[in-house]
């Protein structure tokens, strides 16, 4: 085999490995689980190893390098500089590989899949495996299936698709369905194709419709919109366009009137026993935005972290969220947060770049309209259908966190990175040939990306496999805190696993017997090093706190449980543990006022607090009466 065939053997092989990689994230739940990742990890270090190989076989090896990488490079940098000075170092570095593996996909596709039948063969089989994950969605509406695949879904009675989230599945759809829309209108295929496109058109549309995601359906048709608009500007699409347009605007309006809004689903998000489910969603995502703004201000130029924000949002809780958000729901907000100013500047920049290469770009990835010839291009056709999926990934963004979620961000990397070489279409500027030393640097870049990212790999994969085992294993049982040991050893900065081990222990200390004791001071052990590893989590705090009062040691438990409390000062159940402190100190007075705040934090599903908050009152009154309702002894 000569070098030219071996040149296109590796080129073919990223196209390949990169199909595998949008086809498998989406499928995997969005990639978001670690097993899940791993995979997409391996598949992105096949991709560089190739791309290496190819760098040396190809006989005039070349660089494409638009505006645009400029940005993603300074990011990728940025990144490795923000995790090397980040407070928990765990989720930062857990950040900055996807950052980094986001990047090197970018480069790769740039410079190895430019060709115009490769970004058609990439649209075609993202539009199918839309129209596939859809389906499933309508088939999950439809039968009220309570499982994706085989987990339990957390949304009931929305289409989610192949994903946890229904927003999620919206935000994926909704880059897909333009590029779609774009080939049927814009693109010279066969008469059978377009059929077929106009069919999973109209199944992802239905898959946007049951994710009943307000985000998703606003992002979506106004990337529609726009689309159709330009089109509508272009004479030899003008007709189409516009009869498009029609249809959706008319055949919406009477779905929605006469079926949609008719929907259970619909009627649950829209109202529910008089209260005005809208409003209550807005207002948590304010608290969630307020957050993440006071945060920004409050560490302006670098941000709390990499990933920070979850764990710095104790914080700044108000009362109304008990639960972890995870995200901001506002990816913008989320990124000056978790980067500060310096990051927002350098994606603000980036997207200012890619704008201005897809204005440099648009006059050239157009046929010559001329009478009685066809004006349809596939090269028209997919930039169009591509820069709307974007434009509707920028627009939900604002009030979700699909770019979090690994499947849409590759997606969207995927897309950026096509559109990007376009550039070349209009100016041969950007093309770099790479002569010896050149080549010596990018190889070592990969080879030294490829030997950290199998590092990780590594780590992950071993503290993967003991995780998933001591899911296995009876809860707070020696055997999975074991497990948890061995997942510990493998991956020593998890907080999370510290913590989960000291629970284990503590557990079987609450449960008595003669070494209680023992395994009481093994549990503080693991707490104390959890909150080594995370200072913002209270409950390694707390609960080290509760380990000193069950030694009967509450002068000494005191002050932990006031820095539980300083890292969460509106969690509801922190509040009741603090109550549950001072009930084992005898001091049902100071109990009272935190356990009747744990109860108005969280006025459902909150027994601790109510049961010692029955038990102190029950105290109170027999000191005040000088009768005890309790047995001798209690």
């Amino acid at each position: 085999m000569d070098r030219e065939s071996l040149d296109n053997w590796c080129e073919r092989s990223i196209l390949g490995l990169v199909l595998g990689i949008l086809v498998f994230a989406p499928l995997s739940l969005g990639a978001v689980d670690a097993w899940a990742f791993l995979v997409v990890l391996d598949l992105t270090m096949a991709v560089m190893l190739v791309w290496a190989l190819r760098l040396w076989i190809s006989r005039k090896p070349q660089l494409l390098w638009p505006p645009v990488c400029w940005a993603v490079l300074a990011f990728a940098i940025y990144a490795i500089a923000r995790y090397l000075t980040a407070d928990i170092e765990y989720v930062a570095r857990q950040e900055m590989i996807q950052v980094l593996m986001y990047a090197f996909l970018f480069f790769a596709i740039v410079n190895n899949l430019y060709r115009q039948e490769y970004a058609q063969v990439i649209s075609f089989t993202l539009v199918f495996l839309a129209m596939g994950i859809s389906g499933y969605a309508v088939f999950q509406y439809f039968t009220h299936s309570p499982h994706v695949w085989n987990y339990e879904a957390m949304y009931p009675g929305r289409g989610t698709g192949t994903f946890i989230s229904p927003n999620n599945l919206a935000g994926f759809l909704e880059m897909i369905l333009p590029l779609a829309v774009a080939y049927i209108l814009a693109g010279r295929i066969k008469p059978v194709m377009r059929i077929l496109l106009g069919y999973s058109a109209l199944v992802i549309a239905a898959g946007i419709v049951v994710t009943f995601s307000r985000g998703g359906w606003a992002a979506a048709g106004l990337a529609l919109l726009a689309l159709l608009g330009i089109l509508i500007c272009h004479r030899q699409h003008q007709l189409p366009a516009f009869l498009l347009l029609v249809f959706l605007i008319g055949g919406g309006a009477v779905f929605t009137a006469k079926y949609l809004t008719r929907t259970a689903t619909f009627v649950q998000r829209d109202k529910s026993s008089g209260m005005d489910i809208k409003h209550v969603e807005l207002e948590l995502r304010s608290d969630l935005w307020v957050a993440a703004a006071q945060m920004w201000r409050e560490n302006f130029w670098w941000g709390a972290g990499p990933a920070h924000y979850n764990y710095r949002y104790p914080a700044y809780r108000t009362e109304r969220i008990q639960l972890q958000p995870d995200r901001a729901h506002n990816d913008y907000l989320n990124l000056l947060a978790d980067w500060g100013t310096a990051g927002g500047i350098i994606a603000f920049a980036g997207m200012a770049l890619f704008g201005a290469s897809l204005w440099q770009t648009r006059k050239h990835v157009r046929r010559v309209e001329k009478e009685f010839k066809s004006g349809n291009s596939n090269r028209f056709a997919f930039f169009l259908g591509a820069a709307a999926g974007l434009f509707a990934l920028a627009l939900h963004s604002a009030v979700d966190f699909n770019l979090h979620i690994p499947a849409n961000a590759i997606l969207g990397v995927a897309l950026l990175a096509l559109l990007s070489s376009n550039l070349r279409f209009a100016t041969e500027r950007f093309w770099f040939n790479l002569r010896q030393p050149a080549k010596i640097v990018a190889t070592l870049t990969l080879a030294a990306g490829i030997a950290y990212l199998s590092l990780q790999e590594y780590r992950g994969g071993r503290e993967t496999l003991w995780l998933a085992r001591a899911e296995q294993l009876p809860n707070f049982s020696p055997e999975r805190a074991a497990a948890l040991e061995k997942a510990f050893a493998a991956e020593p900065q998890n907080f999370t696993t510290a913590y989960d081990i000291g629970e284990c222990y503590r557990t079987q200390s609450f449960d008595g017997g003669e070494n209680s004791g023992e395994l009481a001071k093994t549990a503080m052990q693991w707490f104390e090093r959890g909150w080594k590893l995370n200072r913002y989590n209270g409950y390694n705090y707390l609960r080290y706190g509760m380990c000193l009062d069950w030694l009967e040691r509450h002068d000494e438990a005191g002050p932990f449980f006031n820095r539980a409390d300083a890292c969460d000062p509106n969690n509801y159940f922190t509040a009741a543990n603090i109550g549950w402190h001072y009930v084992q100190a005898g001091d049902y007075a100071a109990a009272r006022p935190w356990l009747q705040r744990s109860i108005r934090l969280q006025p459902l599903d909150n027994p601790i607090a109510r049961s010692y908050l029955n038990l102190a009152e029950q105290k109170l009154r027999s000191n005040a009466s000088g009768q005890n309702p309790f047995p001798a002894g209690f």
